[in-house]
């Protein structure tokens, strides 16, 4: 019911809808998590928002009403980044946020990467199935996640086990076919007192992202623009985004050629036909298999366009919660990590944690 009393008020038209203030959206979101809208109701709501333009009022409002209900990980780890990419996943580039994370865990820095799998509209690969990949596995349990941070450095959570109450609403995020405030709201279930690196979509959302992590209390945090909308930036153009350090905001760019990381190609997946309806790369066992490669690939030392994309991802990562202070000191650090088998043997560490 308090959807239907919202949206009654919220417009049907550009030119008369409404802004939701933080106490409604929190009103709203709970409702929903607590199963109290219907389907049609939820996806009429969330595409309302979508053409209407979400603000930062709303997002937090979205975002504190997910916490409440969450069983958020890693509250008493100190030093800790939580990393966020989209939960669909990506279609034509290899998830390298898993490796980025294992290089930034040999460099020192403790990293709890959030993902998930197959989920709609995309069903791209995510984390999780680079890790199967390489042996290791994510976990579905914040306090396993706990456990393995400690032992390994790293850890990789499925969102479901941090807020199950998403589960069911997996079923209209995909049958939307476009992204809804959902796929952002998703990506913010870390404890306020971590570092955050988050990923965002294209477009003028980098400003907002960004103010939601300072408004949720996050001390440090970037959010950029990768390829695809994940954490790992570009390696034949300029990535942008915006980090907050102790209640400052200031523009960070990744140009790769200021650091030699430049390459004639972005890391790619091989070329398939497009999948059956209602699935999507995550279903093709080839992409998920040549993901996989190119993760131990990189691990392995191969001077690949990939390296270069998962160094500058780890780089970020640090830098995120300053365990660099500048970018080129999260690069050299990350590149040792790499070089000297750190980031190896914290994969090792993850497989034995999983096993």
């Amino acid at each position: 019911m308090v959807l239907r009393l919202l949206m009654s008020t919220l417009g049907s038209s550009p030119r008369t809808t409404r802004n939701l203030s933080q106490e409604e959206a929190f009103k709203a979101f709970t409702s929903i998590l607590q199963g109290a809208e219907s389907d049609i109701l939820v996806a009429t709501f969330l595409t309302t928002l979508r053409w209407k333009g979400v603000t930062v009022e709303e997002l937090s409002g979205f975002a504190l009403a997910a916490r409440q209900m969450a069983d958020m990980p890693c509250k008493g780890v100190e030093n800790l980044l939580c990393v966020s990419a989209p939960l669909d996943g990506h279609d034509m580039v290899p998830p390298l946020d898993s490796v980025a994370c294992l290089i930034a865990a040999g460099a020192g820095q403790k990293v709890l990467l959030l993902t998930d799998q197959c989920i709609g509209p995309r069903r791209g690969l995510t984390a999780a199935h680079v890790l199967g990949q390489l042996g290791a596995s994510m976990t579905w349990d914040p306090r396993e996640a706990e456990h393995w941070i400690e032992r390994a450095g790293c850890a990789v959570l499925s969102v479901a086990g941090v807020l199950p109450a998403l589960v069911p609403l997996r079923k209209v995020r995909g049958e939307m076919l476009v992204r809804s405030p959902l796929a952002t709201i998703e990506k913010l279930l870390a404890p306020s007192h971590a570092a955050v690196l988050l990923g965002a979509q294209s477009g003028p959302v980098l400003g907002a992202a960004i103010e939601v992590v300072k408004g949720l209390g996050h001390p440090r945090g970037i959010v950029i623009q990768g390829e695809g909308g994940g954490v790992i930036p570009r390696l034949r153009r300029r990535t942008k985004g915006i980090e907050l350090s102790e209640g400052f905001l200031c523009r960070l760019t990744v140009e790769p050629q200021d650091f030699g990381l430049y390459a004639d190609s972005e890391p790619e997946l091989p070329m398939y036909g497009p999948p059956e309806e209602g699935k999507g790369a995550a279903d093709n066992e080839a992409l998920v298999h040549a993901a996989g490669q190119i993760a131990a690939a990189v691990l392995a030392g191969e001077r690949i366009p990939a390296r270069n994309a998962a160094i500058l991802g780890a780089a970020l990562m640090l830098k995120a919660n300053r365990s660099a202070m500048t970018l080129a000191d999260g690069i050299s650090q990350a590149t040792e990590a790499l070089d000297s088998g750190a980031a190896s043997a914290a994969l090792q560490r993850l497989r034995d944690c999983s096993a």
